[in-house]
């Protein structure tokens, strides 16, 4: 507990274009990585623009480490398929938290994180100030798949007890 930074929430909006695994659609469902954790959201049934909305809570001790996300169909008789991957850098939204901002308006930006062969941006991403906290929305374009993208929600819950930022 006391290497912990605190809690990075997750929260897996939504699919976008996602391959077709079965033979009309998919049974997708989301895992995310980080370390040594891994979480996964619902499957949603033949849909590939799903809604998950669904926050997944991941403990933070390092956060040079990248967040992990697989995308995958769901197969009843047989592996579920691999429908593309992702990874997102935390250190811009850490970052940003580490910053006094009390005092900011709603809705402020507080950084831009740009699209680069570095990493699976589909668009810019806004670390904002929101209902007094810091938020990141993101769009990931997912890699080894012909389609499909990811939309996320960044934000931070503090830990008692934790090291913290």
């Amino acid at each position: 507990m006391e290497n912990l930074l605190g809690l990075l929430r997750v929260r897996v909006k939504r699919g976008v274009n996602l391959a077709v695994r079965d033979v009309r659609s998919s049974d997708p469902y989301v895992v995310v990585k980080m370390a040594n954790q891994k979480l996964k959201t619902r499957v949603v049934k033949k849909d590939v623009n799903p809604e998950w909305n669904e926050d997944l809570t991941l403990s933070v001790a390092d956060p040079n480490l990248p967040v992990k996300l697989t995308v995958y169909d769901h197969d009843l008789f047989s592996k579920d398929d691999p429908m593309g991957d992702a990874e997102f850098d935390v250190r811009p939204f850490v970052e940003a938290l580490r910053m006094n901002l009390s005092g900011l308006p709603d809705g402020s930006i507080i950084t831009k994180v740009q699209p680069s062969r570095s990493n699976c941006l589909a668009e810019e991403s806004n670390v904002i100030w929101k209902n007094g906290q810091v938020v990141q929305d993101m769009c990931l374009r997912l890699r080894n798949v012909e389609c499909g993208e990811v939309e996320l929600q960044l934000q931070w819950i503090n830990l008692p007890g934790s090291r913290g930022l």
